[in-house]
């Protein structure tokens, strides 16, 4: 009896996450995998959007050559080394600020 079976789509397979260094200047994270590109096996990376794969993703691929180094992690590290730079908030006033100055003035005097 001879048992066929059938190859596992990419879909099913758990995704894997990395941070990877291009010849030790780039620095990327995103979901991985091995593909076959123009005869050569090529690591591609999903780099998320904005830091989340819901807001769309931008592929990328290398060749085994180009790698310095995958550093295997969670999605987690993934989102937050994608996460768009936030700007600082507003400074605001608070009466201890106020207090503090008091005291340096009379210090002062």
């Amino acid at each position: 009896m001879t048992e066929e079976t059938t190859p596992t789509p990419a879909e099913d397979i758990a995704p894997e996450y990395a941070v990877i260094e291009i010849f030790g200047h780039r620095r990327l994270a995103g979901r991985i995998m091995e593909v076959e590109r123009f005869g050569t096996k090529m690591l591609r990376i999903d780099i998320p959007e904005r830091g989340k794969f819901e807001n769309g993703f931008t592929s990328q691929m290398y060749g085994g050559a180009s790698l310095f180094s995958v550093t295997p992690c969670d999605l987690a590290t993934v989102e937050r080394m994608n996460k768009p730079v936030e700007p600082p908030r507003a400074l605001s006033w608070r009466e201890e600020d106020e207090a503090i100055d008091d005291e340096l003035d009379e210090a002062a005097s």
